[in-house]
């Protein structure tokens, strides 16, 4: 799903126009980024938390040639979702049908 259709779902929901929605979903996703630039956590209750982690530099391998490289260190950010949302997301829905692999 893109942005803009995240804007569309929720002008359908609050009743708002579309570009009014489209305006908000930006502010938030906004917020959220400066939020996390000053390397605070976003914390969204009944969603999950938005932090950024330092990672170190490190020697990594090519796993198809084998040949060492310098991973540099750098900062990624990472979520965890709340229970609520992993619960929700692994609700038992009928399975579909399995394709053969071959």
């Amino acid at each position: 799903m893109r942005k803009v259709e995240i804007a569309e779902t929720v002008a359908g929901k609050i009743g708002i126009p579309p570009q009014s929605a489209i305006d908000l979903v930006e502010a938030v996703i906004g917020a959220v980024k400066q939020i996390l630039l000053t390397g605070e956590a976003v914390k969204i209750p009944l969603f999950g938390n938005f932090s950024v982690r330092a990672k170190r530099a490190r020697i990594g391998r090519n796993p198809k040639t084998g040949v060492e490289a310098e991973i540099t260190a750098r900062r990624v950010v990472t979520f965890h979702p709340s229970r609520a949302f992993r619960e929700a997301v692994n609700v038992p829905t009928e399975a579909p049908a399995q394709q053969e692999m071959t």
